[in-house]
């Protein structure tokens, strides 16, 4: 979910899993198919999934919460939690701190986006309200500036528990 230019799909693809990628840009998708035509990619909504109950086994979201504000992410998580298989797996990757960083500007294009930083024991509490059990949390520092944003990440692995019913 969330998939950008599908290089996570792909990775996955290829190390034998079946695999779609979703993303709430088509310009990321036109990339995604570009890179891996042989993978099917969807337009898609994180807080409005157009998925059947309980149809996937699991879900790799790797940075795709980067640009929800907090208040939205419970739906987020809700909707993960629906689509799910009991059971289901979950691997959140996410760029961890407090702050906002707003960008007018990337790769020499103007743009006006802000991108959220987030403590990894707040991204548990809203990952456990959704119905998951967390396995492992792990965080580490940036790798060199030539290979990755400084930040510093954050991983979360977890699975669902039990199925919620929307408030």
């Amino acid at each position: 979910m969330g998939c950008g230019p599908g290089q996570v799909a792909r990775y996955l693809r290829d190390a034998g899993a079946t695999v779609f990628g979703l993303d709430l840009s088509p310009r990321m998708l036109e990339q995604a198919r570009q890179f891996s035509p042989d993978i099917s990619f969807r337009e898609g909504n994180m807080m409005s999934l157009d998925l059947p109950d309980r149809t996937l086994a699991g879900i790799a979201a790797f940075y795709a919460i980067v640009n929800i504000p907090e208040k939205s992410l419970p739906s987020v998580f809700w909707e993960m939690q629906r689509v799910l298989q009991p059971g289901g797996l979950l691997l959140l990757a996410f760029h961890s701190g407090d702050e906002i960083l707003h960008e007018d500007e990337l790769w020499g294009r103007p743009i006006s986006m802000d991108f959220f930083l987030f403590q990894p024991q707040a991204i548990r509490r809203y990952i456990e309200a959704a119905g998951f059990a967390i396995e492992e949390i792990i965080e580490r520092g940036p790798y060199s500036p030539e290979v990755e944003y400084q930040s510093r990440r954050a991983y979360i692995f977890a699975r669902k528990t039990r199925s919620l019913t929307k408030k």
